[in-house]
């Protein structure tokens, strides 16, 4: 039912015509031709906390390259085979990948990858299956194309006892590479439906004896194997302890590596355009230029936070060692499975997850009636877990499938962990690591100024970095 004029008043606040259509005071409308507006500055919906830039330790790059030295690594790390599918049956392995196998890391015959590939089947894998039992004979080796497995053995009081996950592009049995007669030293079951490429162990030997020189290969991967090395798999260094009288003291060196990683900064980069006229006409009360700098200047930091988490040649999604990843247990991302990643490493500074993976985690305490704690930042309440504060980070993708990951840092070039890299003092810096510089002023009256910021990341040792993978992040029913 609508309600009369007369007890809601005028749409506006103009002064009400006469019978004849004339008003009898100035409009408000009108007004406004003789005031002045009071204006913001203009806005921008993009801009993020940007959690990430500020936390990480900054290291000035004069030469624009950093080396990051290390220990000479004798135990080689895995990393993710890659499968071409086709349909239900048809899945192939993509040969190149197969050195991504510590048993194949450094092998170059394309040929032979490509003969290997052809010789795994398909097998489904049905929920609850047990896939290979501890202490008996390893008679497969199998590549993981989808689903979740899980490894485990008999405690000591005889119950069972979760040792591991393996998900989608991990190996199961390569370990045997070496051993005589090799055994399972831990079962395998499917915790879901799966899918995994089986390659039986008389065809290793096979390709052993017929191929001269990946059976070198293997026999060079036996080798360094077997050598001294410590637990993190570095070259070991002969030390003694708990002696008594004059016995003869081992010696020895620590050795580098002698390929060391290196990190060349990258950049983002626009062109900023001012026309002339607006340039210097439309400068009262704010400044064009200033303001176009501002808002330019923001959307390239948005783009270097994204590009230090998603870039594959330094960004953290695809740099962290495959070691320091985690799958989740269950699925959403739990209080055990946030302390299994703090326990991969020492002094872990802070995670950083998208705020919808924030959310999961919260909802999974609220399941078990626990309240995360806080910590203060820069004057700002975080949410922590176990003290170490999780920031919000919305550069972390989430994946078609509702997941996304939740990383763990420890920082610092003292500790060892991640570092950013940029070099300050460039010419015509306006803000460390990024300069404006003037382009000139081209036919059409539009000044050009070219923006640029230089950055990079670093990992100095891998375990200053871990990632929880595929923890799902939708609301599932109660």
């Amino acid at each position: 039912m609508s309600v009369p004029e007369s007890v809601t008043g005028p749409a506006t606040d103009d002064p009400a015509p006469t019978a004849d259509g004339q008003l009898t005071s100035l409009s408000t409308h009108a007004a406004r031709q003789l005031t002045t507006t009071t204006k913001s500055e203009p806005q921008m919906q993009a801009i993020s906390s940007r959690w990430l830039l500020k936390m990480l330790p900054w290291v000035d790059v004069k030469g624009g390259t950093y080396r990051v030295n290390r220990r000479l690594q004798l135990r080689v790390g895995r990393g993710r085979v890659q499968f071409e599918q086709n349909g239900a049956d048809d899945i192939k392995v993509i040969p190149q990948t197969l050195t991504e196998l510590p048993v194949l890391r450094g092998y170059s015959d394309l040929d032979v990858l490509k003969e290997v590939a052809t010789r795994f089947r398909v097998r489904d894998v049905r929920a609850g299956q047990v896939l290979v039992q501890a202490g008996q004979p390893v008679t497969e080796a199998y590549l993981v194309v989808h689903g979740r497995f899980t490894r485990f053995t008999e405690g000591k009081y005889g119950e069972e006892e979760i040792v591991g996950v393996v998900t989608g592009g991990d190996q199961i049995g390569d370990e045997a590479i070496g051993q005589p007669d090799p055994l399972w030293l831990n079962s395998v079951r499917a915790e879901t439906a799966g899918v995994v490429m089986v390659l039986p162990w008389s065809v290793v030997a096979e390709f052993t004896d017929r191929v001269p020189s990946l059976a070198a290969h293997l026999a060079a991967y036996g080798e360094r194997q077997n050598l001294p090395m410590n637990r993190k798999g570095e070259a070991d260094v002969p030390v003694q302890a708990g002696h008594v009288g004059e016995p003869t003291i081992n010696g020895g060196y620590v050795d580098y590596e002698l390929a060391p990683r290196e990190y060349e900064l990258s950049l983002t980069q626009t062109v900023l355009r001012v026309h002339t006229r607006v340039a210097d006409l439309f400068n009262d009360p704010m400044n064009q230029t200033e303001q176009q700098l501002r808002l330019t200047i923001e959307e390239i930091r948005e783009r270097q936070e994204w590009e230090l988490v998603n870039n594959r040649e330094f960004g953290l999604l695809h740099n962290v060692d495959y070691g320091q990843r985690v799958p989740t247990f269950t699925g959403p991302p739990t209080p055990d499975d946030m302390d299994e990643l703090l326990s991969m490493r020492r002094k872990t500074k802070l995670f950083i997850a998208h705020p919808k993976a924030i959310a999961a985690f919260f909802r999974q305490c609220n399941r078990r009636g626990l309240v995360p704690g806080t910590a203060n930042v820069d004057g700002h309440e975080i949410p922590a877990w176990r003290g170490v504060p999780i920031f919000p980070c919305n550069k972390i993708p989430i994946s078609p499938q509702h997941t996304s990951s939740i990383i763990a840092l420890r920082t610092g070039e003292g500790d060892q962990g991640a570092i950013g890299l940029y070099q300050t003092g460039i010419p015509e810096e306006y803000q460390p690591g990024l300069n404006v510089r003037f382009m000139g002023i081209d036919a059409n009256s539009i000044i050009r100024y070219l923006v640029t910021a230089y950055y990079s990341m670093a990992i100095l040792v891998p375990d200053a970095v871990g990632i929880l993978e595929n923890a799902q992040v939708g609301r599932t029913a109660e």
